[in-house]
Parts: C-alpha cells; sequence; structure tokens
C-alpha cells in the first residue's frame, strides 16, 4: 500500500511550506496533494515531487 504525500514529507522532516520552496510552487498546491498517494498525483508534479519525497535530493549536497 503506498504513502501519501504528507506522510512521505513528513518522513523526510518537511514541512508544506519547506517543500513547496523546494519545488518553487505555492504552499497551497503542496496542501492540495498532501492527502493523495503519490502514484495518484498528476506526473508532471509527480517528477518534482519523488526525488524529495524519497530522499535523493540530499546526495546533491556538498557539504554532505
Amino acid at each position: 500500500m503506498g504513502k501519501t504525500v504528507k506522510e512521505l514529507r513528513k518522513n523526510q522532516g518537511l514541512t508544506a511550506k519547506e517543500l513547496a520552496q523546494l519545488l518553487k510552487l505555492d504552499s497551497i498546491d503542496i496542501l492540495k496533494v498532501d492527502a493523495m498517494k503519490l502514484g495518484d498525483v498528476l506526473p508532471a508534479l509527480r517528477e518534482k515531487l519523488y526525488p524529495i519525497l524519497s530522499g535523493d535530493y540530499t546526495d546533491k549536497i556538498p557539504w554532505l
């Protein structure tokens, strides 16, 4: 069973506002999809969300 965007976001320790800033979106856009499962999100937004919610974006931070 897939997790919701909110569960995945909380696992990464991100607020809706922080996630929106990383994606350069409004926080209201994140809150609209918070209750949806990641697989149910529109593909264009899912492509942006997946690397952040899976933690892959931290691999690109030079000081880690």
